[in-house]
C-alpha cells in the first residue's frame, strides 16, 4: 500500500470526515521521480469546532505519527469546519513553491 493511501485509511478511520484530500506532492520537490515524501491534506470535520489550528492539527499528527517519523518529511495540514469549508466555497489554500531546491 502506497503512502498516500495508507494517511488517507489511517485518517478515515480515526476521525469523522465529512471531505478529505491527501495529495502527494512530493512531485513539486527536489525528491527523486515517484517519492512519496510531501504531501498536502485537506480535512474538513465537526470535530475542529472551537479548536484552534495548533489543536486540529496535533489531533492529525497523533494519527500520523509513525509516517512523520518515516519517509513523509512534510505535511501541508489544511483544516476545516464545515461552516469554513462552505465559506471558503471548497477551496482550500494552494501549496507555496518549494524554497528548498531544484525541481
Amino acid at each position: 500500500m502506497s503512502i498516500q493511501n495508507k494517511i488517507e485509511e489511517k485518517l478515515k478511520q480515526a476521525m469523522e470526515l465529512s471531505y478529505l484530500s491527501v495529495e502527494n506532492e512530493s512531485h513539486m520537490h527536489n525528491v527523486p521521480p515517484g517519492s512519496e515524501s510531501h504531501f498536502k491534506v485537506v480535512l474538513v470535520s465537526e470535530e475542529f469546532e472551537g479548536k484552534l489550528p495548533v489543536k486540529r492539527h496535533q489531533s492529525v499528527y497523533r494519527v500520523l505519527c509513525d509516517e512523520m517519523q518515516g519517509a513523509v518529511h512534510a505535511l501541508a495540514l489544511h483544516t476545516y469546519t464545515p461552516s469554513e469549508w462552505q465559506s471558503r466555497q471548497g477551496v482550500a489554500v494552494a501549496s507555496p513553491d518549494c524554497q528548498g531546491g531544484g525541481h
